[in-house]
């Protein structure tokens, strides 16, 4: 009886003892649970900056090897981040690519197929998401897209204009904020004077609302009219480039603009006089970027904060007898595109060879912000190369290029692989090929040579069917945020 009364004992303290200990243990697991979800809460998410430039080509830059162009401020975020050489848009056009920044889709998706058909308020864009997530946010400078200045979901602050059917000008542009058109010179926003200087007018709202959200998350798009036609640069950069030789492509001549197709596109003085110009405007809105990236330095910003450098198309400057862009040709789809995230970013001052393409910025962009990527975007995250993760983007990508009446350029399609380029014209043309590696310049068709009948024909099946695979139906966004 007294052995049984023991055993029973005996079981109940240790019974008890087990209890204890997983009351114990359940104690520490949530005191770890809350020191890890508090260290969460105090890790303040990274900040976004997205900087966007308007027909700047990707060799106009000085750490791209231009000949007299001084672009130190874009050089030292590409010292500082990562410098991708062959970054591209997808249609070379303002608004289409503008569009595709932001969707993180090809026209054909998101509707803007050109400078004439309008964006659909129910595309949903990255800025939306952002704000979901808690940031700040807010877009400052050029819309220019058609169907008039939207009510854009997810934005705190709106800063923009439609002077000019949207282009602006490079003086004394009247301002809209947040609905409100402005008179020249006027502005409600403290700290942000109105100078005239379009460069200089968007560059002080936007160092305004980073001082004024220094203390929050926040995503700044910031859209410069520069280096736009009529490429105006302000009077301290003005006639800098006066005395430097321009030197043209060899199938150019210093008045091709008024030729061969070049209708819309007058430059009314001569083309090495016009590309000065667009050096100088390039040069003025370097000066505003050094700006920008002062004021992430005094607030201690820098460290958490992803900077993209980009433009929505490059520019011909003579090249195969050509003024403007719209064609598949480099000079026209190649664009600058430099990250830089010190927080993540392993070996600073990298180059990389990968093929980037606009629709890229919307899902990098979330990744950095520990934002799922969407189903409906098409691009790929950056992150991975930006930590030097050895990871192929893509292999090939398909350019579109919709017919804008009355520009004479015919609607095309092409392939770019890394070392071949197919043009498919739809009209006035016929087809091009390029072998890329042995004819950069693109002065060699060799749709017609024989020896490339089997590359021609690989380039015709693969285009076809990355076609077909990018024109596929979209998983809708849950994310329609009210207007």
């Amino acid at each position: 009886m007294i052995k049984n009364a023991l055993q029973i004992e005996n079981c109940i303290g240790f019974l008890l003892r087990i209890s204890l200990a997983l009351a114990f243990m359940v104690i520490c697991n949530i005191a770890f649970a809350q020191v890890e979800e508090s260290n969460v809460a105090t890790e303040k998410r990274p900040n976004i900056v997205f900087i966007l430039a308007d027909d700047h080509r990707w060799d106009y830059l000085s750490s791209m090897g231009h000949p007299f162009i001084e672009t130190p401020n874009i050089d030292r975020i590409a010292e500082e981040g990562v410098l991708f050489e062959n970054a591209f848009v997808t249609s070379s056009l303002c608004s289409p690519s503008r569009a595709s920044f932001l969707t993180g889709q090809y026209p054909r998706h998101h509707g803007v197929k050109n400078n004439f058909t309008p964006w659909n308020n129910r595309n949903v864009t990255y800025i939306e998401y952002l704000k979901q997530a808690g940031y700040q946010t807010a877009f400052i400078g050029k819309w220019h897209m058609p169907g008039g200045i939207p009510k854009l979901r997810g934005v705190d602050t709106f800063v923009t204009f439609d002077y000019l059917g949207g282009q602006g000008a490079y003086f004394d542009t009247p301002y809209i904020i947040n609905g409100t058109k402005l008179q020249v010179g006027e502005t409600p926003i403290p700290g942000a004077d109105v100078i005239g200087y379009i460069t200089d007018d968007l560059t002080n709202f936007a160092v305004s609302y980073i001082e004024e959200n220094k203390d929050k998350p926040f995503a700044l798009y910031l859209s410069h009219k520069a280096v736009h036609l009529a490429m105006q640069p302000d009077a301290e950069v003005a006639g800098r480039y006066d005395n430097k030789k321009v030197v043209l492509p060899k199938e150019a001549d210093s008045w091709l603009a008024f030729s061969d197709g070049n209708f819309k596109h007058f430059l009314w003085s001569s083309l090495e006089e016009k590309v000065k110009d667009y050096a100088e405007t390039a040069v003025a809105m370097d000066q505003q970027i050094g700006r920008v990236l002062d004021k992430l330095d005094e607030l201690g910003l820098a460290e958490n904060t992803l900077l993209v450098y980009a433009a929505d198309n490059g520019y011909l400057w003579g090249e195969h007898r050509l003024i403007d862009k719209r064609w598949a040709y480099e000079e026209s789809i190649r664009v600058p595109f430099v990250v830089r995230y010190p927080k993540a970013l392993k070996q600073p001052g990298r180059r990389s060879q990968e093929m980037v393409i606009n629709i890229d910025l919307a899902p990098t962009i979330l990744q950095v912000a520990g934002i799922d990527i969407p189903g409906h975007m098409q691009g790929k995250s950056l992150l991975p190369i930006m930590k030097d993760e050895r990871e192929e983007l893509r292999s090939a990508w398909v350019y579109k290029y919709s017919e804008d009446f009355p520009y004479p350029v015919p609607a095309q399609t092409a392939l770019r692989t890394k070392r071949y380029k197919l043009i498919d014209y739809e009209r006035g043309k016929d087809d091009e090929l390029f072998d890329l590696q042995v004819d950069p310049k693109e002065q060699n068709n060799l749709i017609n040579d024989s020896s490339m009948a089997v590359v021609y024909e690989r380039m015709q099946k693969q285009l076809k069917q990355m076609e077909e695979v990018i024109s596929q139906p979209l998983p809708a966004s849950t994310l329609i945020m009210k207007e």
